[in-house]
């Protein structure tokens, strides 16, 4: 029987990994057993005068951000918010989105962040999925309708004073939830998935300090909205766990980022593929001062990509593959899963593990292994096992040194006339191409075969502007393409539409592709 925490609203978030594993992973040390508030004011004491956040408005100690966190959670608890409450959070990159965060954990209450930029029907359909009792939002945004289970809307900004706020003593347990992750909504409706203190302040922490080559504070630059998965590696990683200096912007600026890494020095750079390709086309000064790596997650990045990227910056690029679900791994350490974060096995249709070189699901399991999917008893049965492993969906195999290959992602498919084409596959090989700077490819509806696949490209300045006719030869001749895989629709962008996780919006493309498209 699995442990069961039920918040104040009554949601039940159970957590489907066995209780046995995860006192072994504390034992083990790859989980420190504590809570995200008690590790953030750790390292408040152990060095106050360290730089804890640097935004817009300039740095924050760690003493002056510890201020900040005491006083939004004691405007917390005269709200009538705390314990056991799941509190929404829709904010800007700033000091107040991680005061926020961390003074929700100070409460002993869970946050759910999720980017300003999702519309309406999303923020209203999370927080009544999760039965939010509370709402922080940047000072000045237009308040969201009222739900039954919302009892306050509130503005962390207004929380600021001068007089000293006691600390508060959340009564929370390591193994209780601490974060909802949302995810970007591949699916019907973005996916809710409950991740303990434990998880972040281990297996999450685990994957970001591997990063880095030595025991000096990393200064992580993050481009992604904090509210988002790839984010997280921000407020409950960076600033609680592992003490070092988090360094946002309230919106992401090509321009503006190149004049932050040259001023600020971070160690490492997080962002999407389509970020750090953008960062590169602006000519970046090589091998900025400080800079170790780039760190890129979020979706597959193209080699071809990845090569200019790197000949930009002349710095290594890091490529995670992970997901909100709960998998993660990257090429830091050669490819090889970290079982510090979480083991990967590949398995059959039936669950059953499959040999060194066979290609089948994905599975995961490990000190990041969230709890469950909130509010979706489905999905919890779709996607995890009776053992605890996440089920990917997605397709690989560990060769022979034991190196994770991604083949495919199986949720990302157009299907055409019965047949089914991987997006990502002709993405890769387009992206080959001298002529284009970015691609991304979509499914359109049609009335006769169900759906054709449009190319959305951005062509590079100092090249003809590429037809139809010219990619489909070139994944003809250079890739051997089938032609059910080809291209039939095209459409010429300036650049590629972002949503709000700083990704590419497959939802606007479609719409751009459906009504203006090119032969």
């Amino acid at each position: 029987m699995s442990a069961v925490w039920t918040s104040t609203a009554g949601v039940a978030i159970p957590d489907l990994v066995p209780g046995e594993l995860r006192r072994a992973w504390v034992r083990q040390g790859r989980c420190p057993g504590t809570d995200i508030y008690r590790s953030f004011t750790e390292h408040v004491d152990a060095h106050p005068d360290r730089q804890a956040v640097l935004d817009d408005a300039g740095p924050v100690t760690y003493a002056e951000l510890d201020h900040a966190v005491s006083a939004t959670a004691a405007g917390l608890l005269a709200a009538g918010l705390g314990r056991r409450d799941v509190i929404g959070i829709r904010m800007v990159n700033s000091r107040h989105a991680v005061a926020a965060e961390l003074a929700v954990a100070a409460v002993g209450a869970v946050s759910m962040p999720f980017p300003a930029g999702r519309g309406r029907r999303d923020a209203l359909s999370l927080l009544r999925r999760a039965k939010a009792t509370g709402l922080l939002v940047d000072r000045g945004t237009e308040g969201l309708r009222a739900l039954p289970s919302l009892r306050v809307t509130l503005a962390p900004e207004e929380f600021a004073t001068s007089a000293a706020a006691a600390r508060p003593t959340p009564e929370v347990a390591s193994g209780d939830p601490a974060r909802i992750l949302v995810s970007s909504g591949s699916e019907t409706e973005p996916k809710m998935v409950a991740y303990s203190h434990d998880a972040f302040l281990g297996g999450r922490a685990n994957y970001v300090r591997a990063l880095h080559e030595d025991d000096t504070p990393m200064r992580n630059l993050v481009l992604v909205p904090l509210s988002s998965s790839f984010g997280s590696c921000g407020v409950p990683v960076t600033v609680a766990a592992l003490g070092a200096t988090l360094i946002v912007q309230r919106q992401f600026d090509p321009d503006a980022t190149l004049r932050t890494i040259g001023e600020h020095r971070p160690t490492h750079v997080f962002g999407v593929p389509t970020m750090l390709s953008r960062l590169a086309g602006r000519h970046p000064p090589r091998r900025p001062r400080g800079l170790r790596a780039l760190v890129s997650s979020g979706a597959p990045m193209p080699p071809s990509t990845e090569r200019r990227i790197r000949a930009g910056f002349r710095t290594p690029v890091i490529l995670v593959y992970g997901s909100t679900d709960g998998v993660n791994c990257h090429n830091a350490r050669d490819g090889r899963p970290d079982p510090a974060v979480a083991r990967i096995t590949i398995a059959d249709g039936s669950g059953r593990p499959l040999p060194r070189g066979a290609t089948g699901e994905i599975h995961a399991l490990g000190p990041m292994t969230p709890l469950s999917y909130v509010a979706d008893h489905e999905l919890n049965a779709r996607y995890r096992t009776p053992g605890g492993w996440v089920r990917t969906g997605d397709h690989g195999f560990l060769d022979e040194q034991g190196v994770l290959h991604v083949t495919g992602r199986a949720r990302q498919v157009v299907l055409r006339g019965g047949r089914s084409i991987s997006p990502a596959e002709v993405e890769l090989c387009l992206s080959g191409h001298p002529a284009l700077a970015e691609v991304s490819c979509v499914g359109i509806p049609d009335p006769d075969l169900g759906e054709l696949l449009c190319a959305c490209i951005v062509p590079h300045a100092d090249h003809p502007e590429p037809d139809l006719a010219e990619l489909t030869d070139y994944l003809r001749i250079h890739h051997e393409f089938e032609p059910v895989k080809l291209p039939e629709r095209l459409i010429v962008l300036p650049s590629l539409p972002l949503g709000p996780t700083g990704k590419v919006c497959r939802a606007t493309l479609v719409q751009l592709a459906a009504c203006d498209w090119r032969f």
